[in-house]
């Protein structure tokens, strides 16, 4: 009977002891899969000059040539009127940036007023 209720306390502070290394975590340390988010959620010019793409010729990633980042009233910010297949994509930083629409290929980078 004492060897069954031993197995039986071993048992059962093993498996607490599981439970809390699973549920613990040491502070300030992150989730293996929150660093990798927080480099997608770097700013545009950040990314761009870490990732060497950002400078005239480069190839902006396709995911900054959407409409959200497209700068339809080219006028209103006192920009040229883009060439037949390019538009203006406006930076965080507050850049425009001339984009071949097609291939992503930087044109110029017009510094914005900061």
């Amino acid at each position: 009977m004492t060897k069954q209720m031993s197995a039986w306390l071993i048992c059962g502070a093993l498996l607490m002891s599981s439970s809390a290394a699973v549920v613990a975590q040491p502070m300030g340390q992150e989730h293996p899969d929150q660093g990798h988010q927080d480099q997608n959620h770097r700013s545009m010019s950040e990314r761009g000059h870490s990732e060497g793409w950002y400078k005239k010729g480069g190839h902006m990633p396709t995911e900054y040539r959407g409409d959200s980042y497209a700068v339809n009233d080219w006028q209103s910010e006192h920009l040229r009127e883009p060439p037949r297949g390019y538009h203006y994509v406006r930076s965080d930083n507050g850049d425009f940036i001339l984009v071949a629409i097609t291939t992503g290929v930087i044109a110029s980078i017009i510094a914005g007023q900061h």
